[in-house]
């Protein structure tokens, strides 16, 4: 297939992930849609490194899922600390800097 095919199908994906960031208040959904995003670059590299032929691409993503893994493992556990406290991931109806 074309590059033209998987750049589109990375800007699709990406503009789902900016929508639900932007639109949602559940934490987990934000995560989910922020990995969306993640991924969408990510394809995008693998992508633009098949290509070109470069491995360092290839390698780049690599470590970023690496950090997309422990990124996620994170937040999920700061999301069952806020859950604990409040009995909701409704980002609107927390604000842990209040006094």
């Amino acid at each position: 297939m074309e590059l033209d095919w998987y750049l589109g199908l990375s800007a699709v994906l990406f503009s789902i992930g900016v929508i639900g960031v932007l639109t949602r208040r559940n934490a987990i959904v934000i995560l989910m849609c922020a990995e969306l995003m993640l991924n969408a670059v990510n394809l995008t590299l693998v992508s633009l490194s098949a290509q070109m032929g470069d491995i360092h691409g290839q390698i780049l993503v690599f470590f970023s899922l690496s950090v997309a893994a422990a990124e996620a493992a994170v937040g999920l556990a700061i999301i069952i600390a806020i859950y604990r406290n409040h009995l909701s991931v409704d980002i609107t109806k927390i604000n842990l800097l209040r006094w």
